[in-house]
């Protein structure tokens, strides 16, 4: 699979949509090309998800505003940088493309090396944001692995580990806002719990492996300490991760969310690898 950022250019002038696309190939970019808001709408849904969107606001079945409100309200495209491409010179125009999410608005005619650099930043700003869980605003898997790898050149160390099972049938049931919720609720938990008395802020870390693996890396002489602090408030705040109506319902009556909470240090390795690692964490966890 290429690593080249892909660039979905939705443009009908067919002179422009040419130079754009030879120039971004130039410029090592993959690039899929669209005259018509359907095609576009189909290629962003079907077809390998674009790192980034062109899109012209004229076009001869819908327009670039219609297009953008589609694409922001499904899950596949709802974050995928949009920059309008118009003659349209109006501040209300700018104002509503800026609203529906659009991350710049570029008037025509336009210089083609300003499009270029502006195209590079809000890629740049995609790739940053990408890197943090949508949900918890956490390091995700990829900060994460790296961050638990590194600890094997390192000593004094402690690594927990936090899980949490049964979000499925609880977003069955109260939906998955609900779900999102206690996402960042652990999250809040973990974040607040590791900062608590801490001088360094960067001694520490909390990331996400996955939606339900949630990993903290902290020095060792505070590692016991923050494990008994993280599953007494997780222990606190469990049941007020349900409607209110169902606090006081009983297992069995409602979904049940379960807590496991591991930890090892530098001094049960060593390790072989970032791997060897991370199981060595999954096999120290105990259900709260």
């Amino acid at each position: 699979m290429s690593n080249r950022a892909r660039i979905l250019i939705v443009e009908d002038d067919h002179d422009t949509a040419d130079m754009l696309t030879a120039y971004f190939e130039a410029q090592n970019y993959e690039v899929a090309a669209a005259a018509w808001g359907q095609d576009a709408l189909r290629i962003a849904e079907q077809d390998a998800r674009p790192d980034l969107i062109l899109l012209d606001i004229r076009l001869p079945d819908m327009d670039g505003y219609e297009i953008c409100k589609q694409l922001r309200s499904h899950r596949r495209t709802a974050d995928v940088p949009i920059i309008f491409l118009t003659e349209r010179r109006e501040r209300s125009d700018r104002l509503s493309g800026l609203e529906l999410g659009a991350v710049d608005y570029i008037t025509k005619p336009f210089d083609i090396r300003e499009l270029r650099l502006r195209v590079r930043n809000a890629l740049q700003r995609s790739k940053f944001q990408t890197l943090l869980n949508p949900v918890t605003g956490l390091p995700n898997e990829d900060l994460a692995a790296e961050k638990v790898e590194a600890l094997l050149s390192r000593q004094n160390w402690a690594l927990l580990m936090v899980n949490v099972a049964g979000l499925d049938a609880f977003a069955d049931r109260y939906g998955f806002v609900a779900r999102d919720d206690v996402l960042r609720a652990l999250a809040l938990v973990l974040s607040n719990s590791t900062a608590e008395g801490q001088t360094d802020p960067d001694a520490s870390f909390v990331g996400q492996l996955n939606e339900t693996d949630f990993v903290i890396v902290v020095e060792a002489v505070r590692s016991h300490d923050l494990r008994d602090r993280i599953a007494a408030r997780i222990l606190q705040s469990a049941n007020f991760f349900y409607p209110a109506k169902e606090r006081n319902a009983g297992d069995g009556e409602r979904p049940t969310l379960k807590f496991a909470l591991g930890m090892i240090t530098d001094q049960n390795g060593p390790y072989s690898n970032g791997q060897a690692l991370r199981a060595a964490a999954v096999n120290s966890m105990r259900v709260l």
